[in-house]
């Protein structure tokens, strides 16, 4: 996820009761990674980690010497079963924390995070899910890919993601080798022609009984949660996450 704020519940969809929590930790960061330019992944060992639900988020936090703190959420790529979290960072010119995450931080580091948080857009691993992401907003999606991975039950995900071009699209290949719809606005993707995602594409994944998880900036995530009650998809049937700013 972005260094952005996320947005809370909005009509479109159920919230879940009971999801799990967890209070601040210092965590010791055990790997970072550059994937793609402007971005960094982190790989955080957690102190008596609360084990997260596919879709959650962790709150981290910074202080200068002066006192003064800055904080951000970032979506959990890893799956709950992983022992270490996963963090995907897009870093922002403008961004208090994303700028210092990309830019600075190294192994042995550590960082005061929170988490995990969110009972709004979660996935058990146990009903049959269609998964849209537009950009960073597929971060939140690998979580309940790599869940489902693990309890062996692939079979009860559909995933169309977009992006501008290939190169933009964090883990890409890991979608591309689940099958995942790839659109792309700027470039062909195999015998699609770039365009916007279209309705008639997502009505060919969905069907009755599954629900729908989409995640993206405001935009794309308004866009498509419109092309899915288009084309037939009970409101109650969809959980939106939005990314905004931060202020």
């Amino acid at each position: 996820m972005t260094e952005r704020e996320v947005a809370g519940p909005g009509l479109l969809g159920p919230g879940v009761a009971g999801a799990p929590a967890g209070g601040w930790r210092t965590a010791t960061v055990a790997a970072v990674r550059h994937p793609m330019p402007r971005t960094v992944e982190l790989r955080l060992d957690v102190p008596d980690r609360v084990e997260h639900l596919a879709g959650q988020h962790y709150v981290v936090r910074l202080t200068a010497e002066d006192g003064y703190r800055a904080q951000r959420s970032y979506s959990v790529a890893s799956a709950p079963a992983d022992p270490e979290v996963e963090l995907f960072v897009e870093r922002l010119d403008d961004g208090e924390v994303s700028t210092y995450l990309a830019d600075a931080v190294a192994p042995g580091d550590r960082l005061e995070i929170r988490g995990p948080i969110g009972g709004w857009f979660v996935w058990d691993g146990t009903t049959p899910a269609l998964l849209v992401g537009g950009g960073t907003g597929v971060v939140p999606l690998l979580a309940m890919l790599r869940h489902a991975r693990r309890l062996g039950r692939t079979d009860l995900l559909r995933i169309a993601v977009s992006s501008r071009t290939l190169v933009e699209l964090p883990y890409a290949m890991e979608l591309m080798d689940a099958g995942a719809l790839i659109v792309l606005t700027r470039e062909p993707s195999g015998d699609r022609a770039a365009a916007r995602l279209m309705g008639a594409e997502l009505m060919s994944l969905w069907e009755p009984g599954r629900t729908a998880y989409v995640c993206g900036s405001a935009q794309f995530a308004e866009a498509a949660s419109q092309l899915l009650v288009d084309v037939g998809v009970p409101a109650t049937d969809i959980r939106v996450e939005r990314f905004g700013p931060s202020a």
